[in-house]
């Protein structure tokens, strides 16, 4: 009896030895860590390839499609849902939203705070303004920031906000090119967002990924603008803000991509 125990203390003691062993080799061995990177978002902004910023605006130095000479006194807008599309159709989150302020030289650089895997990727996009139920969410930080679109007319936030003045016959007028929730008839209202798909990217490590915004672009594709036609009373103005949509989905591309 004594023999009998002692064989299946023996027995024991064995299968216990294997487990810890297969336990520790299961927990070090073989696997190999995920490469990731840091990304920073450059927001470059240009009028038909001459650089735009804070520092010449006020100076009419832009002529759109339509012939019309203009200035800008004020540009800022709003991006959400920035995200990296794997080939599979996955995506990756970088981040829910962001306010760039052209004019006050605000959130024209932003650095996500999680790294993301490193390879290649069929598309980087962002929705420019909010879709339809992240508008109904309530934004302190966008309500500081008098970003608020007016209830009757759909409410959320704004989308863009372009100010300046054009010339006309020698006279400066000032324009405001608005743009949010499009409302066809009272009570009705429609999401005025867009996707900007800005291509395929491979990310090899840290990188500084520049997305450019062509300004010329909300005035020629593909509706041409007449400023005199279309310079104030936009958000309310229907029309108005399905020409925006459809103009603003050429004014993205993807710029330089520095590894």
């Amino acid at each position: 009896m004594k023999t009998q125990n002692k064989f299946i203390m023996t027995l024991l003691i064995c299968a216990s030895t294997l487990i810890i062993s297969c336990s520790k080799d299961s927990s070090t061995g073989g696997g190999t860590a995920t490469a990731t990177s840091n990304l920073t978002f450059n927001f470059t902004h240009n009028f038909d390839g001459v650089n735009v910023s804070a520092t010449n605006f006020n100076q009419f130095d832009f002529i759109n499609l339509n012939g019309d000479t203009l200035n800008l006194t004020k540009l800022r807008y709003l991006i959400s849902d920035i995200r990296l599309f794997k080939a599979n159709g996955d995506s990756i989150l970088i981040d829910d939203y962001l306010l760039v302020d052209v004019t006050n030289s605000t959130g024209l650089t932003f650095s996500p705070t999680d790294a993301i895997p490193t390879g290649s990727y069929t598309d980087i996009s962002f929705t420019f303004g909010f879709d339809s139920l992240d508008n109904l969410v309530n934004y302190p930080d966008l309500n500081s920031a008098n970003w608020n679109w007016p209830p009757n007319i759909g409410g959320g936030y704004h989308f863009m906000q372009m100010e300046g003045k054009y010339k006309d016959l020698g006279n400066e007028i000032g324009y405001a090119y608005h743009m949010g929730t499009a409302s066809p008839s009272s009570g009705v209202f429609e999401a005025n967002h867009f996707r900007a798909d800005l291509g395929a990217i491979n990310i090899t490590g840290d990188a500084t990924i520049e997305i450019k915004m062509d300004i010329a672009e909300w005035y020629k594709n593909p509706n041409t603008w007449d400023l005199n036609d279309m310079h104030n009373m936009l958000m309310p103005n229907y029309n108005a803000q399905i020409k925006m949509n459809q103009n603003g989905r050429s004014v993205f591309s993807l710029g330089t991509v520095t590894q």
